[in-house]
């Protein structure tokens, strides 16, 4: 079975460059404040405590001993400190304890796609099922799994190695915002953000 990703093409021909403030502005919430920090837990190196018996489900929903976790607010809790080591491993971490849980595809899941333009270039704005709000450019790019057996499974970058899987009615609509273009010499469909093209499927 092969499997290949896509790749961030290079930008527009256009002279038009991505504006970083633009993209702060996306991202402030509807009473135009700046989002909370997040727990530096990428600087922090505590014990290994074992595994907990938790998963996220590929459908974005998180478990605890088989049961879904139905706080939204504890599911965001958790969230701000999980992180993604070396070993392929997901933790959540603190500063006194690292314990591991089970990620059945990616940690979070797109489920809400906005598209603005800013100074004539496109940004396709994403809000994951814990609350994150990501804008897809360079330093959140979206990558997409095919393989010749199953449906193409569609990834933006959230922050550090976590992922989120794009669902598939966010997938659908970038589908119907998609452009024709060519990738390895076969006709292909890709959407553009913060001056970045990424090919979402193959014509």
């Amino acid at each position: 079975m092969s499997d290949s990703t896509s790749t961030p093409a290079t930008p527009r021909s256009s002279q038009l460059r991505a504006d970083p403030m633009a993209i702060a502005r996306l991202l402030k919430d509807a009473e135009g404040n700046d989002p909370k920090g997040l727990p530096p837990v990428h600087k922090w190196d505590p014990p290994y405590c074992g595994e907990l018996n938790m998963e996220i489900r590929r459908n974005g929903q998180w478990f605890y001993m088989g049961t879904p976790i139905g706080r939204p607010a504890l599911v965001r809790l958790f969230s701000t400190v999980l992180r993604h080591d070396d070993d392929g491993y997901y933790y959540l971490v603190t500063p006194v304890e690292k314990v591991r849980i089970r990620v059945e595809d990616a940690p979070f899941l797109a489920v809400q796609v906005e598209r603005h333009e800013e100074g004539g270039l496109q940004y396709l704005k994403f809000t994951t099922q814990t609350g994150d709000v990501v804008v897809a450019g360079p330093d959140h790019p979206i990558r997409v799994s095919f393989r010749d057996d199953l449906e193409p499974s569609p990834y933006v970058h959230v922050r550090d190695r976590l992922d989120a899987l794009i669902s598939r009615n966010v997938y659908y609509q970038l589908v119907d915002w998609g452009e024709e273009t060519e990738m390895d010499g076969r006709p292909a469909l890709a959407v553009s953000s913060a001056g970045q093209r990424y090919v979402i499927g193959y014509l």
